[in-house]
């Protein structure tokens, strides 16, 4: 079987211990977004199946992404995150280049900081909030929490 280009990205980079942060400066000299090493097509653009999912394992942060829009060309982007107890963004707040997202949660509870405010948020719960702001989250467990995020423009 054929390893796809995100896999040999990842499978090096961890050997080396590097982060995606410094992956994603490969990206940005290539004037792209780290997503675009990962993303895979489907036949009609349109529909993107669970088993074929492009995913992004974070193993540091204790998360994982699966992508359920079929590209990074459209002006909606939705991501699936899986967050283990104790994991999330990591301490430092992160910002990027959309301008606006909302977060879901679909199970479990998540701390989530946007600028100096603190939210906690459990099942069934949104934030909207501006992509540009820097913004963290982790999960307090005791269970893995799911998320959907929904973000525009695209900027994974």
């Amino acid at each position: 079987m054929t390893q796809s280009l995100g896999q040999t990205i990842r499978d090096r980079r961890e050997k080396r211990g590097q982060s995606l942060k410094q992956i994603g400066k490969i990206a940005d000299a290539l004037e792209t977004s780290i997503g675009t090493f990962f993303a895979g097509g489907t036949p009609n653009g349109r529909l993107v199946r669970k088993a074929a999912r492009a995913v992004l394992v974070h193993p540091k942060f204790r998360w994982r992404d699966s992508l359920l829009t079929p590209t990074l060309t459209g002006k909606l982007q939705v991501i699936w995150t899986e967050i283990e107890p104790g994991g999330g963004s990591g301490d430092e707040p992160y910002r990027h280049d959309s301008d606006e997202e909302c977060v879901v949660i679909v199970r479990g509870k998540l701390h989530f900081w946007v600028g100096d405010e603190h939210y906690l948020l459990n099942a069934g719960d949104a934030l909207t909030f501006e992509s540009r702001t820097p913004h963290k989250n982790r999960n307090p467990g005791p269970g893995r929490t799911e998320v959907l995020w929904v973000i525009t423009p695209p900027s994974y």
